[in-house]
């Protein structure tokens, strides 16, 4: 049934009143007209009302009664629940998911882990740092291997079979070497030990830190408060520790090689036995980390090789020769014995070479060792637990040229050639505060020094070595307290190359 909407109601009746009105009828009749058409045009809005109010009631009804099946979310957000009672039954709401948008790459967010993929870069990366399965193959690239499987799925199959067995291989040997050194101090996992530690540096360190010690001799020294500890061990199969020929009745009281215990404080001189080893100098005698249950702290100490045939001729400033300020910078002048030439009498050079001096100033320098070239701290401000601060010698820095040079040795074997001991290091010095007097009147260094502090690998070399000493790497902290003093290094590296450029020093092969 179709219902008439009130518009066109109110249309139909007012036409025919209007007629009515305006042709010339009684006025009674005309009223009553007029009261009719009105009186049916309220019925009619007012049923029409009705019937549509009663219609929605029913549709509702029908819907509670069996309810349809709608999308969610087809109400538009933000409407309220009057707004959804009253929408128009005819029309039926659809409404479509939107598309998620991809979030702004903002700033500090923290992204999501990408899936690497495997290609023959990474597979190349995996053949350097695993060359063990490899070397069979030759220098076949990557790339050429992939291309000669049917499938790159095989490829990546069989070249995580060698990366599993080469690891494999790699447990057992560090199972075999722990095995024949069993609670050994010394950690080498690997077929060799780097390559810029010998095999009579490795010897060394093994017997100094884990040989049993068969008696501590103490050591009274001439010029120096404390005594001589040394450790004399079982020397097994390291007899031969020291090349040439030995004479027992050197070492004061030791048979058997031995080792000087040094004090906790002291633990710095196996920092710069691995620099002197990476940086090509080979002028420090080996040092280790060991624990004497028989001393009364029982703490972690420092461990140096003796060395017997080092030769004392001054027992005041335990040097081989005896040196002033001013006849050291003379002999710096004067170039003794580069390119085998032999120096003149009124030279008064010694049987050391020119070139070990370079070598010592370095070394010193990177360490802050000022003991040997300046004894008095007449390059920086000293602190108050210094030696020379403590005994004055601070105060004696005026006249410079008349100041001694402490432990200048040779071995008796090899009068060219320093051996550089009591290399303690200081790591807590500023920058700004740095000994520069160390530095005065050398105008050469090795190349294969500085060569290791312009392309990077110092850090990564003194990680692996320093490694080797598991109660020396655990006595700083381990890897963390390690890194902190490379980073001590690192900067006093880049302080002396850039003194080196503003001087225009140059660089020299130094293997003579």
């Amino acid at each position: 049934m179709t219902y008439l909407k009130p518009g066109k109601l109110c249309f139909l009746l007012v036409v025919p009143c209007v007629w009515m009105a305006s042709r010339r009828r009684p006025k009674g009749k005309r009223n009553l007209a007029i009261a009719a058409a009105c009186l049916i045009y309220a019925l009619v809005v007012m049923q029409g009302t009705v019937l549509i109010q009663v219609r929605l009631f029913d549709y509702v009804d029908r819907r509670e009664a069996s309810p349809v099946n709608r999308l969610p979310n087809s109400f538009p957000a933000g409407e309220s629940e009057q707004e959804r009672a009253t929408f128009n039954p005819n029309v039926v709401y659809i409404t479509m998911r939107s598309k998620r948008i991809k979030p702004a790459n903002i700033r500090g967010t923290v992204r999501p882990k990408l899936r690497k993929k495997w290609t023959a870069k990474r597979a190349q990366t995996v053949r350097e740092s695993d060359p063990g399965p490899f070397k069979s193959q030759g220098s076949q690239s990557m790339d050429q291997r992939l291309r000669g499987t049917e499938s790159a799925t095989l490829a990546r199959a069989q070249v995580e079979r060698r990366v599993e067995s080469s690891h494999r291989a790699g447990e057992r040997n560090s199972i075999q070497a722990q095995n024949q050194n069993p609670g050994s101090n010394i950690r080498i996992y690997s077929d060799s030990a780097p390559s810029w530690l010998s095999r009579q540096d490795i010897n060394a360190m093994r017997f100094l830190a884990d040989s049993s010690i068969a008696q501590i001799h103490k050591v009274p020294q001439h010029g120096r408060r404390r005594s001589l500890y040394l450790l004399e061990g079982v020397a097994g199969e390291q007899q031969t520790l020291n090349p040439g020929s030995r004479d027992p009745s050197k070492a004061p009281g030791c048979r058997q090689p031995c080792g000087v215990l040094k004090r906790p404080v002291d633990v710095s001189e196996v920092f710069a036995f691995h620099l002197d080893r990476i940086l090509g100098l080979n002028r420090s005698l080996p040092a280790v980390v060991r624990r004497v249950h028989s001393v009364r702290d029982g703490l972690p100490r420092p461990v140096i090789l003796w060395d017997d045939s080092l030769q004392m001729a001054d027992n005041d400033t335990q040097s081989t020769v005896k040196l002033d300020w001013m006849s050291y910078q003379q002999l710096l002048k004067w170039k003794c014995w580069v390119h085998g030439k032999v120096p003149k009498p009124d030279w008064r050079c010694t049987d050391i070479h020119h070139y070990e001096w370079s070598k010592l100033a370095l070394f010193d320098f990177l360490l802050q060792v000022y003991n040997r070239l300046d004894r008095n701290c007449c390059g920086f401000r000293p602190r108050k637990e210094d030696t020379c601060a403590q005994n004055g010698l601070k105060m004696k820095c005026d006249n410079q040229d008349n100041i001694s040079l402490f432990h200048i040795l040779y071995r008796d074997r090899d009068p060219r050639h320093l051996v550089f001991i009591d290399n303690k290091g200081f790591f807590d010095r500023n920058e700004d505060n740095l000994n520069f007097k160390v530095l005065q009147g050398i105008t050469e260094f090795p190349e294969s020094a500085i060569s290791i502090l312009k392309n990077g690998l110092l850090r990564e070399r003194l990680l692996q070595s320093l490694f080797l000493d598991k109660l020396y790497w655990e006595s700083q902290g381990g890897r963390r307290g390690i890194e902190k003093l490379i980073d001590v290094i690192e900067r006093r590296a880049t302080i002396f190359l850039t003194y080196m450029n503003a001087h225009g020093l140059k660089v020299l092969p130094m293997n003579e």
